[in-house]
C-alpha cells in the first residue's frame, strides 16, 4: 500500500512565500465509460497552495504531482466527515427521546454540525500549517 497520495497538477504561479498548482478534480463518474453521454460528469479545475520553500526549482507550466502523507488524508477524512456524522447522529438519537419535535430535533442536529465546521473554519491556518504539500515531477509510467 503507498504511504503517500498524489494527484497530478501543473504548475500555474511561483511566488516567494506560495506556489499554486491546478490540479482536476474529477468525480467517480468521470473515469466512466460513458462519461461523454451523461449530464452528471463533474470535473473542475482547483488551485493548490504548495510552499515555495519546501519545493524550490519549479517554473509556470511544470508537471507535477502534489503529494499528501496518507494518515494526513485519513485524518483530514475524519475531521471532514466522520466527526461531524457522529456529532448528528448522537444529537439526533439522543433527543429522539424527548418530546421535541422532529423538526427542531433535525435543526439542532444540523446546527450541531455548523458548530463542528465552523471550528474547522476558526482553525484553519492552524490545519494548514499541519498539512503541508509536497511536489515532486511526474514518475514516467
Amino acid at each position: 500500500m503507498k504511504e503517500e497520495l498524489s494527484h497530478a497538477g501543473v504548475v500555474r504561479e511561483v511566488g516567494p512565500v506560495v506556489t499554486k498548482v491546478a490540479i482536476e478534480a474529477k468525480s467517480a463518474c468521470a473515469a466512466c465509460h460513458a462519461a461523454g453521454l451523461c449530464t452528471s460528469l463533474d470535473s473542475r479545475t482547483k488551485d493548490i497552495e504548495v510552499s515555495t520553500a519546501l519545493n524550490p526549482g519549479y517554473t509556470p507550466g511544470d508537471k507535477v504531482e502534489v503529494v499528501l502523507g496518507r494518515s494526513m488524508g485519513a485524518k483530514a477524512v475524519l475531521l471532514a466527515y466522520v466527526v461531524p456524522l457522529f456529532i448528528l447522529l448522537i444529537l439526533v438519537v439522543s433527543l429522539s427521546y424527548t418530546s421535541m419535535h422532529e423538526l427542531l430535533i433535525g435543526a439542532i442536529g444540523l446546527g450541531g454540525m455548523a458548530v463542528w465546521y465552523g471550528a474547522v473554519f476558526l482553525f484553519r491556518d492552524r490545519f494548514s500549517k499541519e498539512y503541508v504539500f509536497h511536489l515532486r515531477r511526474p514518475r514516467s509510467m
